[in-house]
């Protein structure tokens, strides 16, 4: 992943982010929302776009999981040497034992709630992966489902006086994937928004589909060199999306992303045609080096 880094004022970039959520709010038929941003320069290091990014995922999911007449609030201070930015809401909650791994990609809660909603938490992956790109901590605190949730993120503070300088470097993480074309294919909305920012980042042309179907549809125009793809989707698996492919499209290499993770699973992805089968959840750096790995292999076979 790369992000451009400068020094910026947390403040500017929050008041920004006020006037684009009156939208949200007003479509959520909100009768209260409050941003609160003391008066001191409170300076970081960091890409604007991605930071903003960060606070934009966090405040929609606040919203979206927020009843009429509810609250969310935004609140800003510094401590002990970093900038805390806390996103809370009087919405649905968090339940204890979905806590702890509500920032996991490929991970969902009830899935009455994710029907509900068109998928649970939408870029908190992606959330944490840019604060801890930034060299930040990111956590979710909730006293139960309907009773709310607080967001708390922290960045290193850069003092005013020395923010004035050379900007920083660019902050870089992962392999290079400029110029790599995959198709991307899940059927859980947020795992495919994921895998499509991860890639993205990475400087891949990346095209996503949310069943095996769209990705034949995709594949009519999108000629890919990596696919990867969830193997229990719905109406058609992996297994067969991969032969369909391979009839059509001929050679390109073949990731199984999946959360079938028994020995027996790998064995039968692998034999039905995938170079490699990962285990949901995959790290970002494992994922990004593996097709980094088979795009060198090239179409020889």
């Amino acid at each position: 992943l790369a992000a451009d880094a400068k020094s910026i004022e947390v403040q500017f970039a929050i008041a920004d982010l006020g006037t684009h959520n009156l939208e949200i709010c007003e479509k959520n038929e909100f009768s209260d929302k409050s941003i609160s941003a003391p008066n001191p320069r409170f300076l970081v290091s960091g890409d604007p776009g991605r930071l903003q990014q960060v606070v934009w995922n966090l405040l929609s999911n606040a919203i979206k999981f927020t009843p009429r007449d509810g609250r969310v609030e935004i609140r800003l201070s510094r401590i002990d040497g970093e900038v805390e930015l806390t996103v809370s809401d009087t919405g649905m909650g968090i339940a204890a034992d979905f806590l702890p791994y509500v920032f996991e990609s490929f991970r969902q809660a009830d899935a009455s709630i994710t029907r509900t909603h068109s998928g649970l938490g939408l870029g908190l992956a992606i959330v944490r992966q840019l604060v801890e790109l930034h060299g930040g901590t990111v956590r979710a605190d909730s006293p139960g489902l309907d009773r709310g949730a607080t967001f708390t993120f922290r960045l290193p503070a850069i003092q005013v006086a020395t923010g004035l300088g050379e900007e920083p470097e660019g902050l870089v993480v992962g392999a290079d994937l400029r110029g790599i074309k995959i198709l991307v294919v899940d059927d859980e909305v947020d795992s495919l928004e994921f895998l499509e920012f991860v890639l993205e980042e990475c400087g891949a042309k990346v095209r996503a589909a949310a069943s095996a179907a769209q990705a034949l549809e995709a594949a009519l125009e999108f000629v890919p060199d990596v696919l990867i793809s969830d193997i229990g989707m719905p109406e058609e698996d992996g297994y067969s999306l991969l032969a369909r492919l391979r009839a059509g499209k001929g050679k390109f290499r073949a990731i199984a992303l999946t959360a079938y993770a028994r020995d027996e699973d790998r064995d039968r992805a692998l034999a039905v045609g995938f170079d490699r089968h990962l285990a949901k959840p995959v790290s970002p750096d494992e994922l990004v080096e593996v097709v980094a790995k088979l795009s060198l292999l090239g179409k020889e076979f």
